[in-house]
């Protein structure tokens, strides 16, 4: 069995975030308008809040 540690070739373009800021914020929005006192709206809301922790303050 090999012993010597996994190579490979890596991208040297820098990596682009999944979202935007704005897109984020947009997100967090959307999920906003979604929450209600559902279950669905309750996760809703939940997931909001933790994206929004997430993003810089302006």
């Amino acid at each position: 069995m090999d012993s010597s540690p996994p190579t490979g070739t890596y991208p040297t373009n820098p990596r682009l975030p999944l979202l935007t800021l704005p897109e984020a914020r947009d997100a967090v929005r959307l999920l906003m308008a979604l929450a209600d006192d559902s279950s669905e709206g309750r996760e809703a809301r939940e997931l909001a809040a933790d994206v929004a922790g997430r993003l810089p303050s302006e």
